[in-house]
């Protein structure tokens, strides 16, 4: 097997799922434990270990748990997204305008409309600034993880679209996260990203694949992103764009392959479930519920996404359909469409992260917000599954022949 048939859409897309689906599952049981733990009595020890301080003060890094567990494990998280983006970037689902015209037009859609209904709910409520962004991100692990169980009988287009969908939607959630949340550069730890930055893709260009040289490089690299007043996630990003997709002459596998081989287990098992652990244990008891409705900033996280998702989604892949060459994928109708959009409504690790930046400073409203994220990712999910189920039955029933009816039709059918 060599890696371009590795790499061939099928293969690769299956074996993605397969690991999400995984982490998917361990990023639930993860969610929970931090849940039951934050709503007994023994809350005090939850949120004692979340701000235990640990970390060397020389070098500014004497951070919370749970402030490791955002900066530092999800920067690897970040990293196998950034891996991700470039593969697809290079040789995969948006390597191509064509091919990349419908997911992009999607993702873009299914940012702009739920911060703006955000937005629109949240004005002039205290945090409102910053808080609209919250629903512009979707959870690539819940969302796959959830299509994968309940929509195994929709044809293959379907988890196309929505990991084309997925990858552009992160591109966006990471450019709203270096630019939002970062503040108060420091030039010089700038220039050392830099520096950083470009010895490993020297490195990379001359084919060292010495992981002595590039774990302690990897490590600078993230340090200096952190000083420089970027958020540290940023990092992973930045590295896994600068690592090498294709494979040279005799190379069995680039290293970018290699590197999301290795690390998805770790990222999708380890560092996002440590992550959920960490930040989402919040009260969910009948009082938390009436802030989340009577908060304007939580309730415009619950409208954005639960309703801006699949309106913004839908409604931009209707667009570029309807007034570019751009086609549905192949098989699906119109609802399954639908149905696969509100999966974009499950947030959850993304939008978990963006809370945490964007209401640091506000601790009751930061709860609430967060309170707010799983509420909507709960029934996002819900609705999304069995939308899924629904249509796959259809598929069943009709003999699925992953051909398109009326493709350039309204989405009425």
């Amino acid at each position: 097997m060599n890696a371009r048939r590795l790499t061939t859409p099928v293969n690769e897309f299956a074996r993605y799922l397969r690991t999400e689906t995984v982490g998917g599952i361990v990023l639930l049981v993860a969610t929970a434990i931090a849940l039951i733990w934050a709503n007994l009595p023994w809350a005090e020890a939850y949120q004692a270990m979340r701000t235990t301080v640990v970390g060397p003060a020389a070098l500014h890094l004497d951070l919370t748990l749970a402030e490791w567990a955002t900066d530092g494990l999800l920067a690897i998280f970040f990293f196998v997204v950034g891996l991700e983006l470039k593969r697809e970037l290079v040789i995969g689902e948006l390597s191509s305008k064509s091919q990349a015209l419908l997911p992009v037009a999607a993702a873009l859609g299914g940012m702009i409309v739920p911060a703006g209904l955000a937005l629109a709910v949240s004005w002039g409520s205290p945090g409102f600034e910053q808080a609209w962004a919250i629903p512009v991100a979707t959870d690539i692990a819940f969302a796959l993880g959830v299509l994968a169980l309940a929509g195994s009988a929709l044809p293959v287009g379907a988890r196309v679209f929505l990991l084309g969908l997925a990858v552009a939607d992160d591109l966006g959630a990471i450019v709203v996260i270096a630019v939002l949340f970062s503040s108060g550069l420091d030039l010089l730890a700038l220039g050392a990203v830099v520096l950083a930055a470009a010895l490993y893709w020297w490195l990379q260009r001359k084919r060292v694949r010495a992981w002595w040289i590039y774990v302690p490089l990897g490590v600078a690299t993230w340090i200096a992103v952190h000083e420089a007043g970027i958020h540290a996630t940023i990092a992973g990003v930045l590295l896994g764009l600068l690592t090498r997709v294709r494979a040279d002459r005799g190379e069995e596998y680039a290293p970018a392959l290699r590197l999301e081989h290795r690390l998805q287990p770790w990222s999708a098992g380890l560092c996002v479930p440590v992550f959920a652990l960490f930040a989402a244990g919040v009260p969910i008891g009948a009082e938390a519920l009436r802030a989340v409705v009577n908060e304007p900033v939580a309730l415009g996280v619950v409208v954005g996404l639960l309703f801006g998702k699949i309106v913004g989604i839908f409604g931009s892949s209707w667009l570029v359909i309807r007034l570019t060459p751009a086609s549905r994928p192949r098989g699906l109708s119109w609802r399954d469409l639908a149905a696969v959009s509100m999966l974009g409504g499950v947030g959850f690790t993304v939008s978990l992260l963006i809370a945490e930046l964007s209401l640091a400073d506000q601790g009751p409203l930061l709860e609430t917000a967060k309170a707010a994220v799983l509420v909507a990712s709960a029934a996002a999910s819900i609705i999304g599954a069995a939308l899924l189920v629904r249509r796959g039955r259809v598929h069943a029933a009709n003999g699925d022949d992953d051909t398109p009816d009326d493709d350039r039709s309204t989405p009425s059918g």
